[in-house]
């Protein structure tokens, strides 16, 4: 296993792969089974993962598209006693529903039309190991039964059987969806959901730990100039300022599909901000609140100083989401200064 570290190159800001031979007395991860991160949010996850990994219990893995939820679920499996058993996924939301049954549990021949032969589902071929269970949130209710019996008794029939097939299987689903909301609104069970909650793992999104993004990014890098047998070295210090400002809304995959596509086009060692897409290059830097102008009659010093903090101010509580002790620390004061500022200046939350 590789762990990241940080080493400027001559041409550009970089970080590398180095063994973890070269990074002694570490504390902490920066590469965790496969998975990328030292910022604060990924060393809790880490010490999530290794917590649940041996105890069996069902995870619900949630976080938006992108963040990383199979390679969470591997993790755990990998970290586990049941590491050398199968691991076995299976997207609820990828295979249609009348089909997703006998995708789970199995059928016998002639069981429904193109059943040829008997053919073992995803649990009864995961025994002993782990069934992760991508986008749990899209099964629908007849099979979400038959998923609860599984958790409860350890047992299931296949499709066209009557024959009960007993397993032994760690359960981990993910899910992007609001499950407590499909509840409410009748679309998911209420006794799988509270079946299946016995430990939640949330993951953060990237925009979210904006510190690891140059981490990633160069991880990706390496990672293409093997496999696409690319030039490409590293990213400039402006370029990863401007990956930085970026929202990611597709998260860790949005920046690994944008460094692939580099690595096959870009000519030359390094990815500079003309490289990359203009809603990435287009972000305004921080701090980069309008000036105001001084017309030919002049200008009221005292109300464009005024206005000048109102727009940092807003800037900064936008950008920590109106977490006040967050904002104060970016703009260098007290929180008390800051709740006083917003007061004078009669600052809300647009939500």
């Amino acid at each position: 296993m590789y762990s990241a570290a940080l080493e400027r190159q001559p041409a550009f800001s970089g970080i590398r792969l180095v063994s973890e031979s070269e990074t002694d007395g570490f504390q902490g991860y920066q590469c965790f089974e496969g998975i990328v991160g030292q910022s604060p949010e990924m060393q809790a996850l880490y010490r999530i993962i290794e917590k649940v990994a041996d105890s069996d219990s069902t995870i619900v893995i949630s976080g938006e598209t992108g963040t990383g939820k199979g390679m969470v679920a591997r993790a755990i499996h990998n970290r586990s006693q049941r590491k050398n058993k199968p691991f076995i996924q299976i997207n609820c939301g990828a295979i249609p529903d009348n089909l997703l049954e006998s995708e789970l549990f199995g059928h016998e021949k002639g069981a429904f039309t193109g059943a040829a032969a008997a053919k073992k589902g995803k649990f009864e071929s995961a025994d002993g190991g782990t069934v992760f269970l991508d986008e749990i949130g899209d099964m629908n209710l007849d099979l979400q039964v038959k998923l609860l019996r599984v958790l409860e008794e350890c047992q299931f029939e296949r499709v066209g059987s009557c024959s009960t097939i007993h397993v032994d299987v760690r359960i981990i689903v993910a899910t992007h969806r609001d499950l407590e909301k499909a509840v409410a609104e009748g679309r998911f069970r209420e006794d799988l959901y509270y079946r299946l909650f016995v430990i939640p793992v949330v993951l953060p999104p990237l925009r979210d730990r904006s510190s690891d993004i140059a981490l990633l990014a160069q991880h990706f890098v390496e990672r293409f100039k093997r496999e696409k047998n690319s030039s490409l070295q590293g990213i400039s210090d402006k370029a990863l300022s401007r990956l930085a400002q970026y929202d990611w809304p597709g998260n860790v995959r949005e920046l690994k599909n944008l460094v692939e596509r580099l690595a096959v086009l870009k000519d030359g060692p390094s990815v500079e901000p003309g490289d990359l897409p203009e809603k990435i290059r287009g972000i305004k830097t921080p701090g980069s609140v309008p000036m105001p102008q001084i017309s030919d009659e002049g200008i009221c010093l005292s109300s464009a100083v005024s206005e000048y903090e109102k727009a940092l101010i807003t800037q900064s509580l936008e950008k920590s989401k109106w977490v006040k002790k967050k904002a104060a620390e970016l703009l260098h004061v007290k929180r008390t200064t800051l709740v006083e500022k917003i007061k004078r200046h009669q600052l809300e939350p647009a939500f």
